[in-house]
């Protein structure tokens, strides 16, 4: 009931990412609006971050979760009947909002149930379902690709596993009443003694007065943990969009992602490993440093001979960099909030990282509209280079070195 959830969507979603600019293609849009149609998705999940806070808070995780799932599978049904452009990228711009809304829920439920001591590796678990959705979710659009050859049939499946994900939080056994908070040793035993004074309460300060309280922490590892996820964001859309550049079938395209999704997937737990025992720094950095290398010399490749092959080789050094950074965004979110009332921080937190997702594909086709693709993946390996070192700089301040005995 934790993680199962997460599969279904994530993996609905992962086999309908890939296919989301070449749909957008088939419609008319050049590279440029693709990449903007693409983008929708990201910027729907920033826009839904601040809501999904203010809804955790106040109705709980299970039906939060309910709730964005009823209203994304109206939003598949948008993406499958729309008859223009515009239409599309609405459709994809809502589901990213209700895929803010699941993710907050079960990030806020693992913040306050898990124990600090193996906090990475159940938020790098947590990613990891994630990462085994989108790993699988290609494989699945290529099969129906070559059973229905239409691109719409992935967006079905999609529609299926929300279907079965609504059901199962609404009728299965609810986590948050079957699960202690782990903070709960911290809570003041009632011995049968006279007390003096007042008995502590907790306030819940609402969203943006949490941002404004935490302004510091946001401010500064935020904007190194908004760099990395502008890193990912830019390898969802990057990699299908120069897939397309090359003139590869859609096929083709998603067979390639899919195998980044694989390594990707593979490395998930080897991350919390290294979270936990040695200490955030040493997961976040080498997977900015790595994705950055990778946008770099694919910038390099666009017009060579072996352009394809690059592609290929290039898409899985990404893959490599991502798993390395599974569950980091979470676990640093969950390291610097408050833990009486962690929703509204980390709504703030999400909306924070989003942001450089959603930027990073409107970076990307901007700069493709006014330059080139290849510059677009030098831009972002330049981000992902200060990413690393904004991480070097902020991590020890605000998230100490942590080691098991």
């Amino acid at each position: 009931m934790v993680y199962l959830p997460t599969i279904l969507f994530s993996m609905g979603e992962g086999a309908v990412i890939p296919l989301i600019p070449v749909i957008a293609a088939s419609m008319g849009a050049d590279v440029a609006t693709a990449a903007l149609v693409a983008g929708a998705l990201v910027v729907g999940q920033l826009c839904g971050n601040l809501p999904a806070g203010w809804a955790v808070a106040r109705i709980g995780e299970r039906y939060t979760m309910v709730i964005a799932g009823i209203i994304s599978m109206g939003a598949v049904m948008g993406m499958v009947l729309a008859p223009v452009i515009a239409m599309f990228a609405a459709s994809v711009f809502l589901l990213g909002f209700c895929a803010a809304a699941f993710g907050l829920a079960r990030h806020a439920f693992m913040t306050t149930r898990v124990p600090v001591a193996f906090r990475a590796r159940a938020l790098a678990l947590l990613g990891g379902s994630f990462r085994l959705g989108i790993f699988v979710g290609p494989f699945v659009t290529a099969a129906l690709l070559q059973i229905f050859g239409d691109e719409h049939a992935a967006i079905w499946f999609f529609l299926a596993c929300l279907a079965v994900m609504v059901v199962l939080v609404l009728f299965g056994p609810d986590p948050e009443k079957t699960i202690s908070p782990a903070s709960s040793s911290m809570l003041v035993e009632d011995s049968g003694e006279a007390v003096s004074g007042s008995i502590p309460t907790f306030e819940r300060a609402g969203v943006f007065r949490t941002m404004w309280r935490h302004r510091a922490v946001l401010s500064r590892l935020g904007i190194a943990a908004a760099c990395l996820s502008a890193t990912r964001s830019a390898r969802q859309v990057l990699l299908p969009l120069w897939g397309v550049s090359l003139g590869m079938d859609a096929q083709t395209i998603a067979l390639v992602v899919g195998v980044s999704g694989a390594i990707d997937f593979a490395l998930f737990y080897v991350s919390g490993q290294v979270m936990d025992r040695f200490g955030r720094l040493w997961a976040a950095m080498p997977a900015m440093v790595l994705m950055g290398a990778g946008f770099l010399v694919l910038s390099f490749t666009h017009d060579g001979d072996a352009a394809v092959l690059w592609f290929g080789m290039l898409a899985a050094v990404l893959g490599v960099g991502n798993g390395l950074s599974s569950g980091i965004l979470m676990t640093l979110g969950a390291d610097t909030a408050p833990a009486h009332d962690p929703a509204p921080f980390l709504g703030s937190w999400r909306t924070l990282t989003d942001a450089g997702g959603a930027a990073a594909p409107l970076l990307v086709a901007g700069v493709t509209a006014i330059a080139s693709i290849s510059v677009a993946a030098a831009a972002m390996g330049i981000i992902g280079f200060l990413g690393a070192l904004g991480f070097i700089r902020w991590i020890p301040r605000f998230s100490p070195h942590r080691t098991l005995d």
